[in-house]
């Protein structure tokens, strides 16, 4: 905990943002981190709130109250040890996780909570700034060959677990440079791609060896992966989009998100975009279907490229301005957010069902839609159309990919057609292939990536030496 009476005396604040007017004009990250001493203070506003569930709000269980406390005391060296302890790129949550542990913070009761996620990512740069953050390669070899195929944060993590106690760690990624979706979904505007390379670098000197534009089931037989390593685990991510079954889909000018989000990603990046269609928002009105992150990392990038309007449309009501602490708390809660991206100026449509795209001469020229009842179902008499030149698909993913990997190596799927494995062990039907984060999960956050491959690490130290010391 922080000062005792802290929370009594300082008001929360958070990051500022730069206004919306300058940000649009450009790619790189926009928010304004607090000065040093103003993060001591919220660190203070900790309170002694006898359980911890900011523990249990975080997927990782970052040790939110002893860091906090360890600010609070400006032991900022050992505060970046405490974070690392239980996140292995706590740069990467401070930027994108959602922060559910705000939401089950005690203050938030008072809708005041602790500004963890700010304070996070301040331990996090100051450690990269003070050189705390240095590899930490094994004592000793365990002559144990692990591959891990997929480079996003259930990856990369899991690699670099499985390094630290000595095994040769081979980790296969399908595109130029590591992160996944990372790298290619998020963009920069979010998180810029420095931050991976620095963890790349830092993996490297642990012992793992990259391997890019590797696609395994592809360009490599899966088999010979298997039979060249000890154990294998999946991390390759759930990229198949939901498919919205709508009239139009094959009209020119609607795409769905990520590919949309990839291209612009790899502009930033300097990669070719291998000749595929240029999709760009210039000039264009700009229809985005979906009410989650993807939707808004659409909306953003969107308004960067010059978009003459973006509309944001969901089939949702409009949530609540507060939700009811008494029903919700200390789970996430529905009600009523604004993205950074969505406060740039787009028209955001609630209640709204998309009834189809409409063209001319193959061309996309609108969305129909209509005003739907609490059934979600469209209201007979409310439809209308939104002038359209781009609609963006962001409903979701339906699960991994079906071609290459899972194709050449049939393994049991759950009703979701997720990768089948549970989470004492992270095993396959295979005998030794595992699998985490999102091909086994589903579409999630950063963060629950991050904790399945560090507990899926362990799984696969145990399952090689009969016991781990790595934690759980």
């Amino acid at each position: 905990m922080g000062k005792i009476t802290g929370f009594l005396e300082i008001d929360r604040q958070t990051q500022a943002y730069r206004p919306a007017s300058d940000r649009i004009r450009h790619f790189r990250e926009f928010t304004i981190p607090m000065e040093e001493r103003e993060v001591e203070r919220q660190a203070t506003r900790c309170m002694d709130c006898g359980v911890p569930y900011c523990h249990t709000g975080c997927p990782v269980n970052n040790q939110i109250p002893d860091w906090n406390d360890l600010v609070y005391a400006k032991n900022w060296e050992a505060a970046s040890r405490d974070l690392h302890t239980t996140n292995n790129f706590p740069e990467f949550t401070g930027r994108v996780c959602p922060a559910p542990c705000e939401e089950a913070c005690t203050l938030n009761l008072d809708d005041a909570p602790v500004t963890i996620k700010s304070i996070e990512e301040a331990i996090a740069d100051k450690s990269w700034a003070e050189g705390w953050v240095r590899p930490q390669p094994p004592e000793t070899l365990t002559g144990k060959r692990v591959a891990v195929i997929g480079s996003g944060p259930a990856g990369m993590a899991a690699a670099q677990q499985l390094a630290r106690v000595g095994h040769a760690v081979h980790l296969y990624e399908r595109e130029a440079h590591a992160g996944g979706l990372l790298r290619y979904g998020i963009p920069d505007f979010k998180m810029e791609k420095h931050h991976i390379e620095r963890r790349v670098e830092q993996m490297r000197a642990e012992g793992v060896e990259f391997h890019f534009s590797a696609n395994v089931g592809i360009d490599i037989p899966v088999q010979e992966i298997i039979d060249g390593h000890d154990a294998v685990l999946l991390t390759g991510g759930a990229e198949r989009p939901r498919d919205p079954l709508l009239p139009g889909m094959e009209l020119e000018g609607v795409h769905y998100a990520m590919p949309f989000l990839v291209q612009q990603n790899k502009r930033i990046g300097g990669e070719s975009l291998g000749g595929a269609e240029p999709l760009v928002a210039t000039g264009k009105r700009v229809v985005v279907i979906g009410g989650g992150d993807t939707a808004s990392d659409c909306i953003g990038t969107s308004f960067r490229q010059g978009a003459i309007e973006v509309t944001q449309l969901d089939i949702r009501p409009v949530p609540p301005q507060r939700e009811d602490k008494l029903l919700t708390w200390p789970y996430w809660p529905t009600k009523f957010r604004t993205s950074s991206s969505q406060a740039e100026g787009a028209v955001r449509e609630f209640a709204c069902a998309t009834l189809g795209m409409v063209g001319q001469d193959g061309r996309l020229t609108g969305v129909e839609a209509a005003r739907c009842d609490e059934k979600r179902q469209p209201v007979p008499g409310t439809e209308f159309i939104i002038p359209a030149d781009l609609v963006l698909i962001a409903i979701g993913f339906a699960g991994p990919g079906e071609t290459g990997l899972l194709e050449e190596l049939p393994l049991d799927r759950d009703n979701r057609s997720n990768v089948l494995a549970n989470t004492d062990d992270y095993l396959t039907s295979h005998p030794k292939v595992f699998a985490a984060g999102d091909i086994r999960k589903g579409q999630s956050l950063v963060v629950w990536a991050i904790r399945e491959g560090r507990q899926a690490a362990r799984s696969i130290d145990q399952f090689l030496m009969g016991s781990s010391k790595l934690p759980r």
